[in-house]
């Protein structure tokens, strides 16, 4: 949805999203809760009569109290206090005869003191970028990206040693043996003392997608649809995932809500490259859709919002904007996970991106502290150092270059016979 001053407050605050307040009792307990608690005589009864009095409409009370103690119970009971108050001030503004953005930026204080204090500073800050002449926030669908990086196509470069044939080779698939490591203090290393058996590791594995990635697409030549994969990105992926899986497997809306948040350091131009965000998005979206429905891919004020429960990508301009869809998100009982690079020397993530339950966060940056020291600090990130690419990941990844030219060409030429035979078969049909 675009912000402007004309936009009516109820629009601005509400976005057109689904009203949990408004969802009936039995399909949340059917959807959310197992079915626990379910009733014929509470078909028509909304989440809002239900929270105001639970026990009249779920009469056993150790079933109650299993649904009271629930995560998913508790954050629909916040989602839909919410709501109800921002639906009182919405009625309260439009007595007051405030029923736009404009009407709000120019309102007597006292008609703004009478609002809660959530919907003040909501309010304030659409306006705010509403007022702005550059802001564009359209919502842009982007056709068969998510097809295309979901299903990405797997090479790998193998290194043959010693005697005849020895050297680097570019093999289709997904190696059969990837790389190992070891757990070093709270991180992990390459542990190249471990092999297991049957072929070794690869040099170096690439993915591709024929309509390319976030990163690419978000970079000033658009180009670029290889994925090149070396052990220091998949240590980085490994570090995440370890993250991911104890949070899935002891999920508690108080004690644990998120997984720990990271911030991924590499050299300039080589460590903060599109091969760490990008494959982190990959694998992402190959993550159990139960557990994350949602993959965000930012570049400062450009988000990638890939939904994986519809399968859709949604490119969203401009900061606020991306964020008050990430809530809308959140709101609606989603998880996800956020990959921010730093698309500009000093654009770093505004603290309260992420929401505050339910929701991972990377931050890819330079070494550059203005980058990512005040978001690390606030969130209490754990850092990832990610070393250059080595020598032999250099040499692997201009074998793959010279392949991929080399069958673009034979591909080429392949064409262009077919059309020649094409053109000679219909020059013999006239004759």
């Amino acid at each position: 949805m675009g912000f402007n001053l004309t936009l009516s407050i109820e629009d601005a605050i509400f976005q057109g999203g689904v009203r949990v307040h408004k969802m009936k009792l039995n399909n949340f307990l059917v959807r959310e809760l197992d079915g626990r608690g379910v009733a014929d005589t509470n078909r028509t009864v909304l989440l809002k009569e239900f929270f105001k009095d639970p026990a009249r409409y779920v009469h056993d009370s150790e079933v109650l109290r299993e649904i009271k103690a629930s995560g998913r119970y508790l954050r629909a009971e916040r989602a839909v206090r919410e709501e109800m108050d921002m639906e009182e001030d919405v009625n309260r503004l439009y007595k007051n005869g405030v029923d736009n953005l404009l009407k709000w930026l120019v309102a007597a204080a006292e008609v703004k003191a009478n609002v809660h204090e959530i919907t003040k500073r909501f309010l304030d800050a659409v306006a705010e970028e509403a007022s702005k002449p550059t802001t564009t926030s359209a919502a842009m669908k982007l056709e068969g990206l998510y097809e295309s990086v979901y299903n990405a196509r797997w090479h790998h470069v193998v290194e043959v040693p010693g005697g005849e044939g020895a050297g680097m080779y570019v093999r289709e698939g997904k190696p059969k043996q990837s790389w190992t490591y070891k757990a070093v203090g709270e991180t992990f290393e390459k542990d190249d003392a471990v092999q297991q058996s049957g072929e070794a590791p690869p040099v170096l594995m690439v993915l591709t997608s024929d309509r390319g990635w976030p990163y690419t697409l978000n970079g000033p030549h658009r180009c670029g649809n290889d994925l090149c994969v070396n052990c220091e990105v998949d240590r980085v992926w490994q570090i995440v995932k370890g993250d991911l899986t104890k949070w899935f497997s002891n999920f508690h809306l108080t004690l644990n809500p998120s997984p720990v948040p990271h911030v991924l350091i590499g050299t300039p131009g080589i460590g903060k490259s599109m091969a760490a965000g990008s494959y982190l998005l990959y694998q992402l979206l190959h993550c159990d859709v139960d557990k994350l429905q949602v993959v965000v891919h930012c570049f400062g004020e450009t988000a990638y919002v890939f939904d994986k429960t519809a399968k859709t990508v949604t490119k969203y301009m401009g900061n606020l904007t991306s964020k008050s869809v990430l809530y809308g998100l959140w709101k609606s009982g989603m998880k996800g996970y956020i990959i921010y690079d730093v698309a500009k020397k000093g654009t770093p993530p505004d603290t309260d991106i992420a929401p505050c339950t339910g929701w991972g966060m990377i931050v890819v940056s330079s070494p550059n502290l203005d980058n990512y020291d005040k978001w690390t600090t606030q969130v209490s990130a754990s850092r990832i150092i990610m070393n250059c690419p080595d020598k032999d990941d250099v040499k692997a990844m201009c074998v793959w270059m010279k392949q991929n030219r080399q069958l673009a060409e034979e591909e080429a030429e392949e064409e262009a016979e077919e059309e020649a035979g094409l053109l000679e078969k219909g020059g013999m049909s006239n004759g």
